[in-house]
């Protein structure tokens, strides 16, 4: 949920729910009060809930409001200042979010020495989880200070670690020039890269038989030691495409072949390096890792698995190819 913050006025806009829940929907209270607290809304009294002002909370305690007169309550959506310096402080003091942060921290804690000791589908499923808990505590902090930024720097380290155990072998960027190569001088060639492929990856070798050689035979290496002679590498140490400074191997790619100019390869270049490296944000971003996590555990091999999210990219490509970029 994106969050609107108040402005630095100390004599500020808020938002008032006041309702009286059903009595006769133990169900309907029930859904209504987890809402409630999905919104993050403090709470002044019983019955008396408050949002920092904003058009999107707004809409959201509306839609509230409207529910609980569906279900036989009554419900009063005000608007409503702060009347003091001392009183504004106070209302912001209900959205202090440090218990809940310091909670979920000591979990981060507690469950990385057992990364290790996880499989891949369970370390997936497991980032999954923390990641949706993670964009929950972010949309409904609404006041964000120190506390958020150590929250995001220990959230970044264990997905980085977690990341690390599901590609093992992941490259080290180099610092050096990329020189720009002709297309026509890389076609029918061997590509390979590390076996159980994950975002950059499968991306590369999608943009390799996508854009770059359409005949590509692709080998899916156990150790990148037994790279064939002849064939190029991708994504690994030592390889002939990889991390580049702050470029991933996708990107590296792009600019390689001269391919860096295309709109919808710049955004999913933009995409897979939020996914890789952690760095930026595209909205789209979580939908492919969850569909790349999906289709990793019921493919066959790293074939299938290609084939299979192929697709996937090549909607992708055509979303953004077509669809003007969202402005921050």
């Amino acid at each position: 949920m994106k969050t609107h913050l108040i402005s630095a006025d100390p004599i500020s806009h808020w938002l008032l729910l006041v309702l009286s829940l059903p009595t006769n929907s133990a169900t309907g209270r029930m859904r209504i009060w987890r809402n409630l607290k999905a919104l993050g809304c403090g709470s002044l009294r019983d019955g008396a809930y408050l949002l920092p002002f904003g058009e999107v909370q707004q809409q959201a305690l509306q839609d509230l409001s409207e529910e609980t007169l569906r279900e036989g309550g009554s419900a009063w959506l005000l608007h409503v200042w702060a009347q003091t310096a001392d009183e504004n402080l106070a209302f912001r003091a209900l959205f202090d979010r440090s218990g809940e942060y310091a909670d979920w921290l000591q979990t981060l804690v507690d469950t990385r020495p057992s990364l290790g000791n996880l499989k891949p589908q369970e370390i997936t499923k497991l980032l999954r989880k923390m990641r949706r808990e993670y964009e929950a505590f972010k949309s409904i902090d609404y006041f964000p200070g120190d506390g958020s930024n150590t929250v995001e720097a220990a959230w970044m380290d264990f997905m980085q670690s977690a990341e690390s155990l599901l590609s093992v072998g992941e490259p080290q960027a180099v610092q050096a020039a990329i020189k720009t190569l002709a297309i026509d001088d890389y076609q029918g060639r061997s590509w390979a890269t590390r076996q159980h492929l994950w975002v950059d990856r499968v991306a590369c070798a999608w943009l390799i038989r996508r854009f770059i050689d359409r005949q590509a035979r692709f080998v899916w290496l156990e150790s990148v030691a037994d790279c064939p002679p002849g064939a190029l590498g991708f994504d690994f140490d030592g390889a002939a495409f990889t991390h580049v400074g702050e470029r991933v191997s996708f990107e590296v790619l792009l600019v390689s072949f001269d391919l860096d100019a295309d709109r919808g390869l710049q955004r999913l270049g933009a995409m897979v390096h939020v996914l890789d490296v952690g760095n930026g944000f595209v909205p789209e971003a979580s939908g492919f890792e969850a569909m790349m996590a999906g289709a990793r555990q019921n493919a066959r091999d790293d074939d299938d698995l290609l084939e299979k999210m192929s697709v996937v990219l090549d909607a992708l490509y055509q979303h953004f190819s077509a669809v003007p970029p969202v402005s921050s």
